[in-house]
């Protein structure tokens, strides 16, 4: 990226910050996904309990490398050999982390953060439970409003985590969502199989507990 390039960007992302600081939710940014684990350690008290939400941005920064130092109490639902109930259990145990990491979906120049899941603990532990939630976001993840959000996800995140899970859904073929075709669709309209990973929608505006939510902007993409 060129400086001119850049100097656009790093006034989109000011001002996303600001609109995310006027939301009550703690802005950061950082130039490269390689200082991101530097910034997270700052927010993660020695020996506290941590736990993540399904993340590609987290791997790809290096933040569960962090978290699988032994520094922390990590409830780590990626450990091999866990069975589904272990891992619900994990999801459940969140909710009483000292700290909650993971990405967005979107982040719009309001301030919002826009998230799709499936299993939900993501969004579920986002909104109430953890005394801290960390959120990572590429650069790419900006958008300018909901609307954009939406498309974002329905275009891009959902059908690259399909892939990615080996989910058949039509967008893992296609590209998008079957709600792309002609008219746009509403917000929630998709698929209907079994598995669909995109069952609940959650937008994050201004909140209640001023700072329990920092978002860590990065200046390069990471994740979907």
């Amino acid at each position: 990226m060129d400086r001119f390039a850049q100097r656009i960007q790093s006034l989109r992302i000011e001002k996303v910050m600001q609109a995310l600081e006027k939301n009550n939710m703690k802005a950061f940014f950082v130039e490269r996904r390689s200082e991101v684990s530097e910034k997270v350690a700052a927010f993660l008290p020695e020996g506290g309990t941590v736990c993540v939400g399904g993340s590609m941005t987290l791997f790809e920064c290096g933040v569960m490398d962090l978290l699988r130092s032994g520094r922390y109490r990590f409830l780590d639902r990626y450990a091999p050999g866990l069975s589904r109930e272990q891992i619900e259990d994990i999801y459940r145990e969140a909710f009483r982390a000292d700290a909650y990491l993971c990405s967005t979906n979107a982040v719009t120049e309001k301030g919002e953060l826009y998230n799709v899941d499936g299993n939900s603990n993501r969004v579920a532990a986002m909104l109430y439970g953890p005394r801290s939630v960390i959120v990572v976001a590429g650069c790419q993840k900006i958008v300018r409003d909901i609307d954009e959000a939406v498309q974002r996800v329905k275009r891009i995140a959902a059908p690259a985590n399909c892939l990615r899970l080996s989910i058949d859904t039509y967008c893992a073929a296609k590209g998008e969502c079957v709600s792309c075709g002609g008219a746009a669709g509403s917000m929630a309209e998709g698929c209907r199989v079994a598995n669909r990973p995109c069952c609940n929608y959650v937008v994050m505006a201004q909140q209640r507990v001023k700072d329990r939510v920092k978002v860590i902007l990065v200046g390069e993409p990471a994740g979907y």
